[in-house]
């Protein structure tokens, strides 16, 4: 039997794509005041007033209630970050600071969206240099989370380890989480993920061992060299792998190679 629409649905909708679609108006119209019909770049006031517009209508989509359309929401403030982290002429002015508010948005309107977070941690952590509010924001989302229904959800997990080893100084917390990585990545049928859950408990147990370990961060930097997702976080993971002793190089295939200290080897 084919599902009805109530007027609860119509309306719940049509206050939704007004908002948004406000919120699209806006965002056009601060688009076109960043650019003459030359194509040049404006001005620095101009590209802090684009950031604050911008960073208000996230602050506006975060207490916009979503009756329903939460996903929908959710997948515009995540756009919209996309479109903000990628505007480096923009950033370069006004810097990463604000990033947070996006995923504020997201976080809140659809906590179950996994492929968000690793553009969280990196994004908050490394560009915006908030590593407790990226663990704040995914310590909020894993309690919706289950690894019944979202197999790759055990990431987030590893992404809060590494912001709180690498980022907080805070090794015992990071043996939780990769503990709970390795509990979660046990639930699933996917081999290759299965497979990962010893080497989480063996980082946690490392960490229980000796929170401040050499090892396990070298570790923890080497995963996050694999698993990056910008330049940056790439160059960071490299910095730090060399600054604990490690050598990195770039094999012909494109995957890198790692040598570990001499005196941890």
């Amino acid at each position: 039997m084919k599902r009805g629409w109530r007027w609860s649905d119509v309306i719940g909708l049509a206050v939704t794509l007004v908002a948004l679609s406000s919120v699209a108006i806006m965002q056009r119209r601060s688009l076109e005041t960043l650019q003459d019909p030359s194509g040049q770049v404006l001005t620095e006031a101009e590209y802090q007033r684009q950031t604050a517009q911008t960073i208000a209508q996230m602050e506006a989509l975060a207490k916009l209630p979503a009756l329903g359309f939460d996903n929908l929401v959710s997948d515009w403030a995540f756009l919209q970050f996309l479109q903000f982290f990628g505007d480096s002429d923009a950033r370069r002015v006004t810097g990463y600071d604000q990033v947070p508010a996006f995923f504020r948005v997201i976080v809140a309107k659809d906590p179950r969206f996994v492929q968000s977070y690793p553009y969280l941690s990196t994004a908050i952590t490394v560009y915006a240099s908030q590593p407790k509010t990226s663990v704040e924001l995914m310590a909020q989302g894993l309690t919706h989370l289950d690894p019944h229904y979202q197999p790759s959800a055990y990431l987030v997990w590893v992404f809060r380890a590494m912001d709180e080893l690498l980022f907080l100084g805070q090794g015992l917390a990071a043996a939780q989480s990769y503990d709970r990585a390795a509990e979660w990545a046990e639930l699933q049928t996917d081999p290759q993920i299965r497979e990962a859950a010893p080497y989480y408990r063996s980082l946690a147990q490392t960490l229980r061992n000796d929170p401040d370990s050499r090892m396990a961060q070298i570790n923890a930097w080497i995963w996050a060299l694999v698993n990056a997702v910008s330049d940056r976080s790439r160059e960071t993971a490299i910095e730090n792998i060399e600054r604990l002793g490690g050598e990195v190089s770039r094999l012909p295939d494109g995957s890198w190679q790692i040598r570990h200290p001499e005196d941890l080897r």
